[in-house]
């Protein structure tokens, strides 16, 4: 008698509680650290700005020689961006100044060009009130050498790139991406771009499987597409042991039907068998275990089942193991047409999503829902989620989404 369907929520949380973040850093140049884990605290290297500098345009000068309207100055320098001006500031006196130049030492404040009137290439008369500190950048406002400004857990964005590299540091150290070998089986499958020959299909959902992985922090091993023979399932699951990935991500194959070989595959190499068997739809013949300390997740060969359960178990997987967040998230939204009543297993319906003229969030499930139709999913913007034995429900009813990409329309 075959066992029971496991469900969804008991499937997740059997799966993740094992696993944790990646632990193991590497260091990486600072123009490949987009995305990546900061696996320590940085610290500046130096003080920024690392001197007294000027906010804009205008005359370095000493707010006692103009504290009204009116006041006339020699100008007796020029300071620019990378060129300071060597000498000091006195009684009177003041020093055409450009944004970024370092405060002239004597100076205390920047009369900006606009408020200054030009009465000679050397004498000009202020026309507004100058006070003590007036448009300059002080020395270490923004960070201090010694100063820890990026905490180790941040995901390095365009900002924190743009401070570390202030910070002088020309690499950063770094969480090791999960490493996700992806393995495809079946006679029938090829490439992209292949001549078909009776009997073929492409293989596509390596791309999908993968671009997922990505998304979520993992580096890609791609294994290929192995034929319906145990020993060469057996050659390549022995390679993803010996690489030391993280988790290995079967594509197809996992049932136990006549020309199902990876499990059995699996199983003769050592793995472990945690479950497999999900009461969902599509996506039913999930397959969860472990070698080792390798992760082991059996997705079903149907692209659309596939590309479910990957959002569902695999996304998660890797998002823990990179210490990030999954990029589908739960929401709600109203159900665009009645939903019949549901049976044992959660279903998982394809959904584009609007909003009506009193701007609530409709989710519009497609007609045909037939799991071979991989268009269909890639027009979703979620998947309506269908609970075991819920019963019918009206349109325009609220029900659960699971949001696939960001809706904002």
């Amino acid at each position: 008698m075959a066992s029971p369907l496991l469900p969804v929520s008991e499937a997740l949380t059997r799966l993740l509680e094992p696993v944790r973040a990646v632990a193991d850093t590497e260091s990486v140049p600072l123009d490949e650290a987009a995305g990546r884990i900061l696996a320590v605290d940085l610290v500046a290297k130096l003080t920024q700005p690392p001197f007294h500098a000027s906010a804009m345009d205008g005359y370095a000068l000493r707010a006692a020689d103009a504290p009204d309207l009116g006041a006339e100055l020699t100008v007796v320098g020029q300071a620019a961006a990378g060129h300071a001006f060597n000498g000091q500031v006195g009684p009177g006196e003041c020093v055409r100044i450009f944004t970024g130049a370092p405060l002239p030492e004597g100076a205390d404040s920047i009369l900006i060009q606009e408020d200054a009137e030009r009465l000679s290439e050397s004498r000009i008369r202020t026309k507004f009130p100058v006070t003590v500190g007036r448009h300059i950048r002080p020395r270490g406002q923004d960070f201090a050498e010694g100063e820890t400004v990026l905490r180790a857990g941040v995901r390095l964005d365009y900002a924190h790139l743009t401070v570390a590299a202030a910070m002088n540091h020309p690499q950063v150290e770094v969480l090791r991406r999960p490493r996700v070998a992806v393995l495809a089986t079946g006679d029938e499958l090829v490439h992209p771009g292949s001549s078909l020959q009776p009997s073929q299909i492409i293989a596509s959902n390596t791309f999908g499987i993968s671009a997922l992985i990505r998304a979520n922090g993992g580096e890609v091993i791609d294994l290929g597409i192995i034929p319906d023979r145990q020993d060469l399932i057996e050659n390549a699951i022995a390679k993803a042991v010996a690489e030391k990935v993280d988790v290995l991500v079967t594509l197809g194959g996992a049932s136990v039907g006549d020309h199902d070989l990876v499990q059995a595959s699996l199983k003769a190499q050592g793995m472990s068998l945690d479950f497999w068997r999900i009461a969902m739809r599509p996506g039913k013949p999930l397959m969860v275990g472990s070698l080792g300390d390798m992760r082991v997740l059996g997705l079903p060969g149907n692209p659309v089942a596939s590309l479910v359960c990957g959002t569902l178990f695999l996304e998660p997987v890797v998002a823990k193991l990179s210490g990030t967040r999954p990029k589908a998230r739960m929401a709600e939204a109203l159900a665009g047409k009645p939903l019949a009543a549901n049976d044992q297993r959660q279903d998982y319906l394809r959904a584009r999503l609007c909003r009506d003229a009193d701007g609530r969030l409709i989710a519009e499930p497609f007609d045909k829902q037939d799991s071979s139709m991989m268009k269909i999913f890639a027009h979703s913007d979620c998947l309506i989620v269908r609970p075991p034995h819920a019963p019918e429900l009206a349109a325009l009813t609220p029900c659960p989404i699971l949001l696939l990409r960001d809706f904002d329309r």
